[in-house]
């Protein structure tokens, strides 16, 4: 029965019966923590053979010494991988250190201090620089932009990518430099960027010649189920539209291998690379190339790959399951709550009653659940209907996660009914 079918006494009644159950679950003592997409130990395990790696056999493909200096675009045989992977030519892919969010900053920073290749000057010496954010979306892309001050303008994220028409609006201001998207299993709606919705984000005219798309493909190969969700080319779209420097595409193996141990990736055209790398020399004499032997070796071509987050999925998708299966019978009858049902990704994107989120993360966090906090997921932690909440099924315990799931159930309906009573 939904709220609004309900009288007030009907209301009433459920609220108290979830006030008791949030008695009960703040009496139970739970330390339970839903709040960033980190793989679980079990996750972390299946790339124990990494740790001997790359043993006495030093040396890579090209007979490399790859303990000493030198080779700043990284392992030429895991870029061969990777490229396959990102949809970029090899030659103009750069395997970096352990996280992509390193390279957006220094594309963020680089392109504030000296501009890119076809800014008229460096972004910093502007009046203003403003990036586009498809909300909800990823929270440390937008930090990157609170930290240098660049202003953001925030567009709804569809399930086939972001509001076109407030985009194609927005870029006739010169001012707009670039463009967050994770394209495909969003964080944290789990959407994908269609092609045609690629195609606009390739061929649209912009203002500032040297607009950019930063396209994060974080979880390209993550997927839940059987089906392999292809992300549309975007490199290949914008040289044909005549724009080959647009986009800069970012990968990384920090939820494939160790997330703290793995590699991160940049494609873009020639002349980007060639940027890139040219400032990157002047920061690092190169990057892990050890770490890059023993991934290559681990991970030799994408089918390796797939077979390796083939594993990953027999892990990750019962949890999403469960975290669907609760939500569906403890909210799905009350009609109080709507939830992203992903095929992949790290997340669940859950919209609860408008003005009640932050609520609910404060009664989780009463109960000992850890939430992240209401808004995370929008500029400046932002969230102007005060109504989204991520959730990030795959660190706990399948156990854990259920009582976790159970109790934050609770918590949306005694907020809810909370509001329908005093409203």
């Amino acid at each position: 029965m939904t709220f609004e079918s309900l009288s007030t006494d009907e209301i009433q009644s459920l609220h108290s019966a979830q006030e008791e159950a949030y008695a009960r679950l703040q009496a139970a003592g739970l330390t339970l923590d839903l709040t960033r997409g980190k793989p679980s130990p079990e996750q972390l395990d299946l790339s124990g053979d990494l740790l001997t790696e790359p043993g006495p056999d030093f040396r890579d493909g090209a007979g490399t010494d790859t303990r000493n200096y030198g080779g700043i675009a990284g392992n030429a045989d895991l870029r061969a991988t990777f490229a396959e992977i990102m949809q970029v030519p090899v030659d103009q892919v750069v395997a970096g250190d352990n996280a992509s969010l390193a390279i957006m900053h220094d594309l963020v920073a680089f392109s504030l201090l000296k501009g890119t290749v076809s800014s008229p000057r460096p972004w910093s010496a502007e009046d203003e620089v403003v990036f586009i954010c498809p909300a909800p979306g990823y929270d440390r892309h937008f930090a990157i932009c609170e930290q240098y001050g660049i202003r953001m303008e925030t567009v709804d994220m569809f399930e086939d990518g972001p509001d076109m028409d407030a985009v194609r609006e927005l870029v006739q201001d010169p001012a707009v430099k670039g463009m967050w998207i994770v394209p495909t299993y969003a964080n944290p709606t789990g959407a994908v960027v269609s092609e045609a919705v690629a195609q606009e984000l390739a061929t649209m005219e912009t203002a500032a010649p040297d607009f950019r798309i930063l396209w994060d493909n974080a979880y390209a190969v993550h997927h839940l189920t059987e089906q392999r969700t292809r992300t549309a080319d975007i490199l290949g779209l914008c040289e044909e539209a005549g724009h080959p420097d647009r986009p800069f595409v970012l990968a990384s193996t920090s939820k494939i291998t160790f997330a703290g141990s793995g590699v991160s990736f940049l494609g873009a055209s020639a002349d980007n690379i060639a940027w890139y790398t040219r400032l990157l020399g002047k920061r690092t004499i190169g990057p892990d190339k050890v770490n890059h032997l023993r991934h290559a070796r681990f991970l030799p071509d994408v089918e390796a790959v797939h077979a390796h987050m083939d594993r990953h999925r027999e892990i990750l998708a019962p949890k999403f399951e469960a975290v669907l299966e609760i939500l569906r019978d403890r909210l799905g009858g009350h009609d109080v709550a709507t939830w992203t049902e992903p095929r992949g990704g790290y997340f669940v994107s859950l919209d609860v009653p408008d003005g009640t989120a932050s609520h609910v993360v404060r009664l989780a966090k009463g109960a000992g659940i850890a939430l992240t906090p209401a808004g995370a997921s929008f500029p400046r932690g932002e969230d102007p209907r005060d109504r989204n909440i991520r959730i990030a099924p795959s660190f706990p315990s399948m156990d854990d996660l259920r009582a976790a799931m159970d109790g934050l159930a609770t918590c949306v309906l005694l907020a809810a009914s909370e509001q329908h009573l005093a409203s």
